[in-house]
This record gives C-alpha cells, sequence and structure tokens, in this order.
C-alpha cells in the first residue's frame, strides 16, 4: 500500500480509503450481514488501507457500529472518519451527533469528524454562526473527541474554493472522477492551503463499474477494468491524497488494493493522454446534449437531459450496462435525485426542439433512446 502526506494535518494515509456506505446487507436489505462484512473490513486492515469512513444513516444506521467492531483491534494505527448531519445544525445538536457516533463506533474519538454534505448557504446561515457547529467542533476538539475538522461537499466547484478559503477546515472529502471532473481546479487549490482531500466516488458512483473498451483504450497497454484505470487516474492528481471506494466483498479490496499499491498510478504522459481522450469524449458527447436544460420543462414529464446523457453513456464511453440501468430505473424506482420519466413516454409533441439552443432533432433522438436503452440492441 502506497501512502500520503494527508495535507497539513501530519497524518499519513492510505492511497486507498474504505467507505463503509455499501456494506453487504441481509437477503431483506434490513441489516447488516455482519458475518460477511467484518472480513471484508479487516481484510482491509490487513492489506494496509489506514482510512475507514462511515456516517450515520448509511446501511440502515448499522454502518458505524459494525465498523467499529471490525477496526477495533486495528484502533491505533488506522483513521476513523464520520459525519454529523448538518440540516438541523446548531452547537447542541453537532454534539448530539458526535456522541451518538461515539457510542456507535465504541471509540474514545474519531479522527476526521466531517460536516456532511456541506454547501456555501449552510455554511453562511448556520455553521459560523455564534455558539454553532464551528464553535462546537473547535470545542471537541480542545476535549479529545475529534482530531481534526473536516466537511464533506456537493455544491458548486466556486462554493468549494470560498470554504476552502475560510481557513476553518484541515481536510475535505468530494467527488471526482473520469466522469465529473468538476472540482479538478479546487483540489488544487485545496492541496495548496494544506488541505488533505479524499475522493469519493473515483468510480462513479458505480457508472464506471465492468469494462469498458472506449475507456480502456486511454491507457497505452490496456487495464483489465474501468474501476482500475478510474483508481489510477484519480490517483495521479497531485493534490488526492485519498480514493475512497465502497467495497463489499474482499474480491473488491483485493482488486483495489493492488491499484493503490503501485508506486506511481500514472506516468505524467499517461495522465495527459487521458485527459486528451476525455476532452475529446466530452466533445463528442456535448454534440449529443450539453445538459442545459433549456427543453425542459417537458408537458409529459419526460427527462430529456437524463435520457441523452444515459446515451451518452452508452455509444460514447461505452458503458453500456450502466446505461441500460439507469435508463429502467428512471420514473420508476424512487431516486429523489432524479425526477422525471424515460424516454418511452415520449410523444413526439414537439415542444422540446424549438428550445434547444444546438438545434437537436430531440424527437428522433427520444426514439432512438428508447429503442436502444430499452430494447435489446
Amino acid at each position: 500500500m502506497q501512502y500520503r502526506p494527508f495535507g497539513d494535518t501530519g497524518e499519513q494515509i492510505s492511497a486507498l480509503g474504505f467507505g463503509a456506505m455499501r456494506l453487504p446487507m441481509t437477503p431483506d436489505g434490513e441489516h447488516v450481514d455482519e458475518q460477511k462484512a467484518i472480513p471484508v473490513i479487516q481484510r482491509a486492515c490487513e492489506l494496509g488501507v489506514t482510512y475507514f469512513d462511515t456516517a450515520p444513516y448509511y446501511c440502515n444506521h448499522q454502518s458505524e457500529m459494525v465498523l467499529g467492531k471490525a477496526v477495533k483491534p486495528w484502533r491505533d494505527k488506522i483513521l476513523l472518519s464520520t459525519k454529523c448531519p448538518i440540516y438541523d445544525a446548531d452547537g447542541a445538536r453537532y454534539r448530539e451527533h458526535l456522541e451518538t457516533s461515539l457510542r456507535r463506533l465504541d471509540v474514545q474519538y474519531v479522527d476526521f469528524y466531517h460536516m456532511w454534505g456541506l454547501n456555501w448557504k449552510k455554511y453562511q446561515e448556520f455553521i459560523v454562526a455564534p455558539g454553532g457547529p464551528l464553535d462546537e467542533a473547535r470545542r471537541a476538539r480542545e476535549e479529545g473527541l475529534i482530531r481534526h475538522v473536516s466537511f464533506s461537499f456537493h455544491d458548486t466547484p466556486q462554493a468549494l474554493m470560498q470554504l476552502i478559503d475560510t481557513g476553518h477546515f484541515e481536510s475535505m472529502t468530494v467527488q471526482y472522477n473520469l466522469l465529473d471532473r468538476a472540482n479538478e481546479q479546487a483540489i488544487h487549490h485545496a492541496h495548496e492551503k494544506g488541505l488533505g482531500v479524499v475522493i469519493m466516488g473515483p468510480v462513479g458512483g458505480g457508472r464506471l463499474a465492468g469494462f469498458s473498451p472506449e475507456i480502456a483504450r486511454m491507457v497505452a497497454g490496456g487495464v483489465k477494468s474501468n474501476p482500475e484505470i478510474a483508481l489510477r487516474f484519480v490517483l495521479s492528481h497531485r493534490g488526492v491524497s485519498c480514493a475512497m471506494s465502497g467495497m463489499s466483498t474482499t474480491q473488491m479490496v483485493e482488486e483495489n488494493a493492488a491499484t493503490a499499491s503501485r508506486q506511481e498510478p500514472l506516468s505524467e504522459e499517461e495522465r495527459a493522454q487521458i485527459l486528451a481522450a476525455l476532452d475529446e469524449t466530452k466533445r463528442l458527447a456535448d454534440l449529443y446534449c450539453t445538459a442545459c436544460g433549456y427543453c425542459l420543462p417537458c408537458p409529459h414529464d419526460v427527462n430529456i437531459p437524463k435520457n441523452l446523457e444515459y446515451m451518452n453513456y452508452y455509444r460514447v464511453y461505452g458503458l453500456k450496462e450502466y446505461a441500460r440501468q439507469a435508463y429502467a430505473d428512471l420514473g420508476v424506482k424512487n431516486v429523489e435525485w432524479i425526477k422525471g420519466l424515460n424516454a418511452k413516454y415520449c410523444i413526439q409533441c414537439g415542444e422540446c426542439e424549438p428550445k434547444c439552443p444546438q438545434h437537436i432533432p430531440i424527437m428522433d433522438q427520444l426514439e432512438e433512446v428508447a429503442r436502444v436503452l430499452g430494447g435489446v440492441e
């Protein structure tokens, strides 16, 4: 396992981190299957992973408890991270959430305590208020209940830059992967400011699972799997301290640990080659749709940009299995962050096409989406 300085925290952190949000569950989906989950976590410990991240609501509120049991023999050799919900943010609630997590993890302190899903508005309105979470975080750190104040993030790159520049945080957990490079410059900035940087979703939230010949061709000599190139790409960013993966089997742990054990994930030449290929791929995808949203709202609630995005995954990135599954889920499963219906609900009314600044033949493309992603091609 390779280890990297974790910003200015004074810690060394494993290049691979363990995200305990996808632990094996029992067949009914109600409980973590501890007989399967604990060996997976402990195998990561054996292979040199030192950063373990959880949160109060992961795995039906059971992730913290199971993770605490699994890492107990390694507690003095690892870094534990968990998170504080900030939707009801004030100092008292911050302390209550922290004490609950400490009890579930069965530990005296956590190494990195994150303000969970922080954005600039919440920071301004709640976090820095007198007696609020930031004041309580400093108090908890003085008491030895937490060692470092951190945040996780799902906002704009501009807001991320602003949070970094506050100087109040020692590390951050953000998204970055082959399919989403929006935070690339902010990661550079955080590194320059001395923050440790953990990447969540290095495999694109499952989009990069499996194998795609189109993506494999981005690396000279090829790769065995999408996750391999995805991890190598993320770890080649000079500002990244750790790429965190939600692993549910020992095989996943062993494969990812092998990738994170390479002394040089990618050479400068290989990274430049991938960046050039990604830029060209993005250009090709934008020919079909830039996701500007001007075509919305659809009078029949078809999520036009998402349908065309999934088609891009299919034909441009070669992520065929993911594209078909995502299309099937659109408008069917209760996925709160993705609204609207898939392309089969388009009745060809034509209201969208005059609004498209690229003059895309949307009706024809939606018909293709329904045929390819909803059919057997």
